[in-house]
């Protein structure tokens, strides 16, 4: 069809009334085919020239970017960030055009009335092709490509997958929960029979029952057992009660620059140094930054609490992060009092605390959170050096890559 319009315009001045009329409805034709073709596919598109200013954009477009104002078919002159609702998105192109990207990817998430929304926005270059001297063929780039792909299902089921192999490792811990149970139940098993067969042994004597102090001992140790019964039933309870996690992709290392400096003032009140030496590539992840904040609020309090037991002179709390292509660090250690091997091993075990006043609850919520992330977390501590806990979560790695990547 286009070598037939090629020989057409070359041919136009001689061409009759009613041939001119053809070759326009064909060009209308195609127009309106391709007009029907971008508007029914479910990636959203959006042209741009070189110059950053919108051409054509599609619906799937306005229904994934939420945009601000829908430009024109036509150049009106708007910038194509100028048009988009979600600041991180605006940012991407602003950068890729200062920094003339033409084969880029990134993924953002939309917090939406009905949830979150995962997208990712590609650039690729526009690529014209034009002839001259009719033989020769000479490409140029014309302007870029911005494509938006619905990729929310996609990361749901990830979730819903991590979530599904964290229930299957439930089974290792429901067995050794049985055989936690097993010890109880069989020393309340012993001491119900030796009460039985002293009862059945009176009433068959003289009719007398064993002193107070015989039974009362026995049910002592029956109370006991219950007692840790329902310990082990309520911590298994709390390890397997699920995290309500609202995932998002977030820049982690802002909610942990909002963090520290809300702690500020206290350290400072309390002759405490906190230091920060953060990586601030922006790279995104998939977290909860409720959640996420909560884990870095228990750490550092915990490192406060540390550092005014041991009671030095300059205490110091250093929180640093890296990224890399697979994964986020983010490392908060203290100067303060330490833990020895054998509580360094336990601190994420429910109820387990060296304080008078703690729950033993606060790092087992930790761990689960980054479990949730599908992270990991873990901590080294010396007594009376200090300790440094290490938080990693994976970067959202990509299905595809683009042309030119490496």
């Amino acid at each position: 069809m286009n070598d037939f319009f090629k020989k057409a315009s070359s041919k136009i001045t001689k061409l009759s009334p009613e041939q001119l009329t053809s070759l326009i409805e064909a060009l209308y034709s195609e127009n309106n085919g391709l007009h029907s073709i971008l508007e029914s596919l479910s990636t959203g598109l959006i042209i741009v020239d070189n110059d950053w200013h919108v051409i054509q954009k599609n619906k799937a477009a306005d229904r994934l970017l939420l945009l601000k104002h829908r430009p024109n078919e036509n150049s009106d002159g708007s910038y194509v960030w100028d048009c988009i609702e979600n600041e991180d998105i605006a940012q991407f192109l602003k950068n890729s055009s200062r920094n003339r990207n033409t084969n880029v990817s990134e993924e953002f998430s939309l917090s939406l009335e009905t949830g979150v929304r995962f997208v990712t926005v590609t650039v690729l270059p526009l690529v014209q092709k034009n002839i001259q001297e009719k033989t020769k063929v000479c490409t140029s780039i014309t302007g870029s490509i911005i494509t938006i792909d619905d990729i929310t299902e996609k990361r749901q089921q990830e979730i819903i997958l991590h979530r599904m192999e964290s229930l299957a490792s439930l089974t290792n811990l429901a067995a050794s929960v049985a055989h936690e149970i097993k010890n109880p139940l069989g020393a309340i098993s012993i001491h119900i029979q030796l009460l039985q067969k002293a009862i059945k042994k009176a009433r068959t004597g003289d009719g007398l029952l064993p002193q107070p102090k015989f039974m009362e001992n026995y049910l002592d140790v029956v109370n006991e057992e219950i007692s840790n019964l329902n310990k082990i039933v309520l911590d298994f309870l709390f390890a397997v009660r699920p995290v309500h996690s609202n995932m998002e992709l977030t820049d982690a290392d802002k909610i942990t620059e909002r963090t520290v400096e809300f702690f500020i003032p206290q350290f400072k009140e309390n002759g405490v140094e906190l230091k920060t030496e953060l990586c601030r590539k922006q790279q995104r992840i998939l977290i909860d930054e409720k959640l996420f904040r909560e884990v870095l609020i228990n750490i550092l309090q915990n490192a406060l609490q540390a550092i005014k037991s041991a009671s030095v002179k300059e205490g110091l709390v250093h929180v640093s992060s890296f990224c890399d292509a697979e994964k986020y660090t983010l490392k908060i250690s203290d100067n303060g009092c330490g833990m020895d091997e054998n509580t360094a091993s336990h601190v994420f075990e429910p109820y387990y605390t060296t304080k008078a006043d703690g729950t033993g609850l606060g790092l087992t919520m930790a761990y689960k959170v980054i479990k949730e992330f599908r992270g990991d977390i873990s901590v080294d501590s010396k007594t009376g050096e200090g300790t440094e806990f290490t938080i990693t979560i994976p970067v959202p790695q990509k299905s595809t890559k683009l042309l030119g990547e490496k």
